[in-house]
């Protein structure tokens, strides 16, 4: 059974969110002074020691909601918390997030990913932290080599609940959940975007009268984000996106449906003059963290990603969310475009669709309840001219599936 948990007026900035001194004086110092509803919301109850469910579009600051009451509880009781995350950049981003709110408070954490050494994260756990931040697959390799133990996890968080599942950890998530202590003896907070049926199964079965806090519906889009589509044949979507990296100067973030796609896309806008980087499975975890560390810089003005960056990239100032293919699932439309518009600032996302992708755009306007704007195709460039771009032999072609049935209507 899940209780709905009803807000009362707003307090003052953080005070009379009951978070002690010592926290309140590093929001301070950190220069957050206005909660976000979700942290207004959720603080409160979870300080007080109780299951959450909370449903809040990305971007709204979940991490401090669940974050500060981790923390503060962790220092009046014994046990440690774990936080599961779907991605290796939001680990990271997590765990930065945590260090600056925890530093002087003495806060250890151990971050467990793939990619890194699992020498240097045995060490980090040998000095018993805190808080362990982790994906699902890394943890079970810990969990099978003995090198951690979750019996004393008094604090779990799931966090993006929904991706992890989309990417297939639910196996891992029933394991992980298995070596925890029993919903009686742990507090569980589930934070995500959208709410689907299988993470609700998730939430009766390991959670305990949860409070449920809603600041968006589920499916919810970013509300400060301008919405427009233009329909465009294959071989002129490269032209549209050179006339429009013309228009818009700001950084731009590109998604791109497979790893080949991100490859020749990349070297597609750097033959435009753009300076660009991609982010996809098949490049390394420092190669990853470089194409972020310089697309928050500056250093690129351009980010090409397949859906691992679509809830992995924190960076306020990003003006243009580009859906070059559609994504596959109708959710991710929410989870890309939220890279954008973040943190009360206003963004703007454009969508290719081919032709014949009606019945997927008609299936992500019925998730967002919004008639995404059709706009008229401008005039084109002339396709640049370009060095040869050959597939790799480590990418498979990708091949549209076959719809079964009557084919799909074409878009109009």
């Amino acid at each position: 059974m899940t209780t709905h948990h009803k807000t009362t007026t707003a307090p003052s900035g953080f005070y009379g969110l009951g978070l002690a001194p010592s926290l309140l004086g590093a929001l301070d110092r950190l220069g957050f002074t206005v909660p976000t509803p979700i942290q207004q919301q959720a603080i409160p109850v979870a300080i007080e020691g109780k299951d959450v469910i909370g449903i809040a579009q990305t971007g709204t600051g979940k991490t401090i909601a669940f974050g500060l009451p981790m923390l503060q509880r962790l220092a009046q009781t014994k046990g440690r918390g774990l936080i599961l995350l779907p991605t290796r950049e939001l680990a990271l981003q997590v765990d930065q997030a945590l260090q600056e709110v925890g530093r002087r408070l003495g806060l250890r954490t151990a971050v467990l990913i793939g990619g890194e050494d699992i020498g240097k994260q045995i060490r980090s756990l040998e000095r018993l932290p805190h808080v362990i931040v982790t994906t699902p697959g890394r943890l079970i390799d810990h969990l099978e080599r003995g090198t951690v133990k979750l019996n004393d996890i008094k604090i779990l968080v799931l966090d993006e609940a929904d991706r992890m599942l989309d990417m297939g950890f639910a196996p891992q998530l029933k394991q992980i959940l298995r070596a925890v202590p029993p919903p009686r003896e742990r507090q569980t907070m589930l934070f995500s975007a959208t709410m689907p049926d299988a993470i609700m199964h998730i939430a009766s079965s390991n959670m305990k009268l949860p409070i449920r806090v809603e600041v968006a519906r589920s499916g919810t889009p970013a509300e400060l984000v301008t919405h427009e589509i233009f329909v465009v044949k294959k071989d002129a979507k490269e032209r549209l996106l050179d006339k429009l990296l013309a228009q818009y100067r700001g950084s731009v973030l590109i998604f791109s449906r497979t790893k080949f796609g991100t490859k020749r896309l990349t070297h597609a806008v750097r033959n435009m003059g753009v300076s660009v980087t991609e982010i996809h499975s098949n490049r390394s975890q420092t190669q990853r963290r470089e194409a972020l560390a310089g697309f928050k810089s500056g250093k690129y003005r351009v980010l090409i990603a397949t859906d691992i960056a679509a809830r992995g990239i924190d960076i306020s100032n990003i003006e243009l969310v580009l859906n070059y293919d559609l994504p596959a699932n109708p959710e991710d439309y929410v989870h890309r475009i939220g890279r954008t518009g973040r943190a009360g600032q206003t963004g703007r996302a454009i969508s290719f669709a081919m032709p014949s992708e009606g019945a997927e755009v008609r299936s992500i306007e019925k998730l967002i309840s919004l008639q995404l704007p059709l706009s008229k195709l401008p005039d084109l460039p002339p396709e640049r001219p370009r060095p040869s771009f050959r597939q790799p032999a480590a990418y498979p072609r990708y091949r549209q599936p076959r719809s079964s049935g009557q084919r799909r209507p074409r878009y109009h």
